[in-house]
């Protein structure tokens, strides 16, 4: 095999391949030997059909398709290999020139790993939110600490009512006909939780012990199954149990019992601190983000159409088998969230092409400034890692995977080029 490098324009590189006549000859008697099995001829056992009885049979071409696909491809891998500049993200466009028992001649054209120009890394126009923590937020999560601790207790003689938990039987119809998946025996039901439907648990509130009640409602038009989507329908309901949650006083004695405090003023004191500690934790971590992207924006690159649609499908086979192991299938998805395959891939092309542009020019950014994770740097974070776990670093050393160390280097890196952006920068 020969070739002969072309030109590059608007991040394609065009490679002229030439086979001779030996090497050709070669290659459709590889195809022949792959194929020959696939054959039945009167006279003949299968699989030992002569290649020039097939041939004559057949055509003198019919071996030459599946020769030129395996050519074309050991010839493209074999070229990355000898011209290692040369950086494909995907397999090239292949045009055909001429094919005979002479030998082959083709065109390759290679879609190149885009350039970067990197912008500037000072003057970055990004701001840090402020960070402050109103009473209602502390009380809110005093509340939610009120809720855990809540009990629910049986009532006889009572309405149901919002913060329930009833325990019902339910059908729901359509036209007087039972529809899939509408009915249960038993079924416990936090009223206020809006798991059912909009206005079902509504209905319920009021409802005695015993009492039995048709519910009606219409299924929201964007309804993961599409013949109730948008359609009314009738549940024919019976209120089996009401359990009455009761929640502890909020004061001191709830918490001395929650937390390490001895009053509600202390707790509150600390929640406070912790919601503050979490919100500037956010907002550090928004302006990091903030920084990388004014920063990647700054950057010019053209990222191929290609590296966005590979990895889409990359995405996608990911997602089918994490559905996979939850016995759900893509189909079933993306019918939940109304979506056929072309608009879900439509939808991640933006989210997609941005994640690229940032590797991309955040590998160049490394690269220009000789960003690295020193040994010691590593040391550092297994250390502090394996204090986390409570364990020696050799203890944590032994039970490394390369990956996981690989991802050790790669946050290390990732830190570096934030906080060099920062020094960068002025921030407000």
């Amino acid at each position: 095999m020969t070739y002969k490098i072309g030109e590059k324009k608007d991040g394609k590189l065009t490679v002229d391949f030439k086979l001779n006549a030996d090497e050709w000859e070669a290659e459709i008697e590889k195809a022949y030997q792959k194929n020959k099995g696939k054959y039945k001829l009167d006279g003949f056992r299968q699989g030992k059909i002569p290649r020039k009885v097939l041939e004559k049979t057949y055509g003198d071409f019919l071996f030459y398709e599946d020769a030129l696909n395996a050519v074309c491809d050991d010839s493209f891998y074999e070229f990355l290999e000898k011209e290692t500049d040369v950086q494909a993200v995907d397999y090239p466009e292949v045009s055909v020139k001429s094919v005979s028992k002479d030998g082959v001649e083709w065109v390759a054209t290679i879609t190149l790993l885009p350039e970067v120009t990197l912008g500037k890394l000072d003057g970055l126009k990004v701001t840090k939110a402020k960070v402050s923590v109103t009473e209602k937020e502390v009380d809110e999560k005093i509340k939610a600490m009120q809720d855990k601790q809540a009990r629910f207790v049986d009532v006889k003689d009572k309405a149901a009512k919002m913060g329930d938990l009833v325990n019902i039987d339910f059908a729901g119809s359509m036209n007087g006909v039972l529809f899939e998946g509408g009915s249960a025996k038993d079924f416990e039901l936090e009223l206020g939780s809006h798991s059912f439907i909009a206005g079902f648990e509504e209905q319920i509130v009021g409802m005695e012990i015993d009492e039995q009640k048709d519910i009606n409602v219409t299924f929201p038009d964007a309804y993961h199954a599409k013949e109730l989507a948008g359609k009314p329908a009738v549940f024919a309901v019976k209120l089996l149990a009401i359990r009455e949650k009761q929640v502890p006083e909020i004061d001191d004695k709830f918490a001395s019992e929650v937390s390490e405090f001895e009053t509600l003023a202390d707790l509150k004191k600390d929640t406070k601190e912790k919601i503050k500690a979490e919100k500037e934790a956010a907002a550090e971590k928004e302006l990091e983000n903030n920084l990388v992207d004014a920063y990647v924006a700054g950057a010019e690159i053209e990222v191929p159409k290609c590296m966005v649609t590979n990895q889409i499908t990359r995405a996608i086979e990911d997602t089918k088998r994490a559905l996979a192991s939850q016995g759900m299938s893509y189909e079933m998805y993306l019918a939940y969230i109304g979506m056929n395959d072309a608009e879900f891939r439509k939808s991640r092309e933006a989210d997609t092409e941005k994640q690229i542009k940032t590797s991309l020019v955040l590998a160049e950014l490394v690269k220009a400034e000789n960003i690295k994770a020193e040994e010691a740097d590593v040391e550092a974070k297994i250390a502090e890692l394996a204090e986390k776990m409570k364990k020696t670093a050799d203890e944590l050393k032994k039970t490394m995977t390369s990956n996981q160390r690989e991802v050790i280097e790669n946050n290390i890196v990732s830190d570096k080029i934030v906080k060099l952006l920062k020094e960068k920068n002025n921030i407000q």
